[in-house]
C-alpha cells in the first residue's frame, strides 16, 4: 500500500476521510462493523509538539512523552501517522464504537484508549483526518498488523503514533 498518497490509501480501500474536528460534532459516518483506520496528517509542514497534549489520563498515568521522544518518533515522507484497528473474532468493538473512546480519550476523557496517545500532543490534532475500512469477513487484528509490518518496510519504523508492533 502507498502510505504516502490520498489516493494510494483510497485505491487500498479505505472511506471517510473526515478530520477529527468533524468527527468530535458528528460521527454518525462512521460504520458500526469491524475493522481498521488510519490517524493522516496531511500539513507539509513538520508538526508542532504540544509539552501537554489533549489525552486522558487513563488510571491516573499520563499519557504524554517529551518533545525529544515525539520528535525521534515523526517518520518523514508519509501521511500516516497512526494505524488502528476495532474488532475482532473474539471482540464486538466497532470503528464508531472504538473511534469514538479513541476520539475521548483524545479530550482529556479517561477512557482506555492509550494507543495512539502521541497524536493528542500534536499542536493540530484537531484538523488530522480519519479514513477508514471495514473488515466484515477479516480479523482487523491481522490486517492492522500487515499495515504495521509493510509501513515498516518502507519507512523502517512503525507510524509515529504506534508504539507497538
Amino acid at each position: 500500500m502507498n502510505f504516502s498518497s490520498i489516493n494510494g490509501i483510497k485505491k487500498a480501500g479505505f472511506v471517510g476521510f473526515k478530520t477529527m474536528q468533524e468527527l468530535f460534532i458528528d460521527n454518525s459516518l462512521i460504520p458500526t462493523i469491524k475493522g481498521v483506520y488510519l490517524i493522516l496528517y496531511l500539513d507539509e509542514k513538520a508538526p508542532l509538539y504540544l509539552k501537554k497534549g489533549t489525552g486522558g489520563y487513563f488510571k491516573g498515568k499520563d499519557p504524554n512523552i517529551s518533545i525529544k521522544e515525539l520528535e525521534k518518533n515523526w517518520i518523514n515522507k508519509t501521511i500516516v501517522v497512526y494505524i488502528g484497528k476495532a474488532g475482532s473474532d473474539s471482540s464486538k468493538a466497532t470503528l464508531k464504537s472504538r473511534l469514538k473512546q479513541y476520539f475521548g480519550f483524545g479530550q482529556g476523557k479517561n477512557i482506555g484508549h492509550w494507543g495512539g496517545r502521541l497524536i493528542w500532543q500534536l499542536a493540530s490534532s484537531s484538523n488530522l483526518i480519519v479514513c477508514w475500512k471495514p473488515l466484515p469477513n477479516d480479523d482487523p487484528r491481522f490486517v492492522e498488523e500487515q499495515l504495521i509490518q509493510d509501513f515498516k518496510i518502507q519507512f523502517g519504523n512503525r507510524p509515529f503514533a504506534n508504539l507497538a508492533n
